[in-house]
């Protein structure tokens, strides 16, 4: 048990609290006049999250590896399944009822591609990647995304990517191959353009222009931006912020947590939010680099590069440079899906690191 307490990651678990502390601080700003109690619901998923993290800390990856066909099975099952019978939201049928509660299956299965893609990677013997193992990757990761994307949800579907582009990159992928699928991506890029559905399109026209519609389309994302200009260095204060306390901002609570934080706390609190961050993802690329195995050090970055991607994407989408996605921020957007599966996923790096002593 001591040996069990001194490898545990005490400084992990304590930026991710730290992180969740902002957060839940402004979700209940942002939401205290609804009568809601968003913050108490958030704490209650952050403590379900705490929980995860120290059973999936307990559980030696090594096992989930060899049980990664199963979960892989499990998740596309689960992904089909929501199509039929899963609550739709804002559009988008993408959640189970479970014991009383909504579960977006999505969520979960990047957990699974994450496991599934380390054991695929960890078994190439070679120091390159071969055009067919690079095909057969893309396969495994195209399946889940393809199916998020039917629910529809494009936001979710592309943050099953970057797991597969850092695992192929750490795996040897061969620099021609790049940039042959960077030539075929551009040629196709006109063909793609016309087989988004129109929302996705106006996403993508009202990212490059806002203020052709400021009343419909782009109001969101002229809310936000002037949600956080306004906030100014030092911020309006606690309680203060016009725009998310008057409901200007739309979802100030979840994907645009950052716009009531950088009202009320200004540029300060923002860069001490992604200074936080910053570490957090350091700390993920040293564990993975003392991993005991290639395994172990895929998983991890897997979970770094699909966090660093959801914290990037979420912050340029709400300074506007990203099209509004419907990405949260880990840890501090409100949502319990999203919060149990950060925590899952720093769990399974907490695994890594505990056994990186193991012959």
């Amino acid at each position: 048990m001591r040996e069990t307490r001194r490898d545990f990651d005490w400084w992990l678990l304590f930026l991710a609290i730290a992180i969740c502390a902002i957060g839940v601080t402004a979700i209940y700003s942002a939401s205290r006049f609804s009568g809601a109690n968003t913050h108490v619901r958030q704490l209650t998923w952050v403590a379900v999250g705490l929980l995860a993290l120290i059973v999936l800390s307990r559980v030696d990856y090594h096992k989930l590896l060899d049980q990664a066909p199963l979960l892989y099975l499990g998740g596309l099952t689960l992904l089909v399944l929501v199509l039929f019978v899963g609550i739709a939201r804002h559009g988008t049928r993408g959640w189970l009822p479970v014991g009383g509660f909504e579960l977006q299956v999505a969520e979960f299965a990047k957990l699974v591609i994450i496991v599934v893609l380390a054991r695929f990677f960890s078994e190439v013997r070679t120091d390159r990647l071969t055009l067919m193992d690079l095909a057969k990757a893309a396969a495994i990761t195209a399946l889940p995304v393809w199916l998020v994307m039917r629910q529809p949800d494009t936001g979710t579907a592309l943050m099953f990517v970057p797991a597969l582009l850092v695992g192929a990159f750490l795996a040897g992928v061969q620099w021609r191959h790049v940039a042959a699928a960077a030539v075929i991506g551009a040629m196709l890029l006109p063909v793609g353009w016309f087989m988004l559905k129109p929302y996705q399109q106006q996403r993508i026209q009202t990212f490059l222009n806002p203020e052709e519609n400021p009343q419909g389309a782009g109001y969101q994302t002229l809310q936000a931006r002037i949600a956080v200009g306004s906030g100014g260095f030092a911020g309006k204060g606690f309680g203060k912020g016009t725009q998310s306390q008057l409901g200007y901002v739309p979802v100030p609570t979840s994907d645009f947590v950052l716009t009531t934080l950088a009202e009320e706390w200004g540029f300060a609190g923002v860069l001490l939010t992604l200074s936080l961050y910053t570490a957090l993802l350091l700390r993920l690329v040293q564990i993975a680099q003392k991993a005991v195995d290639r395994a172990g050090m895929y998983l991890v970055m897997g979970v770094a590069a699909i966090l660093g991607v959801h914290i990037y994407w979420n912050v340029a989408m709400v300074i506007g440079y990203a099209p509004v996605t419907g990405i949260p921020l880990p840890l501090m957007s409100y949502g319990g899906s999203a919060t149990v599966f950060a925590f899952m996923a720093l769990g399974l790096v907490m695994n890594v690191r505990m056994n990186r002593f193991v012959n």
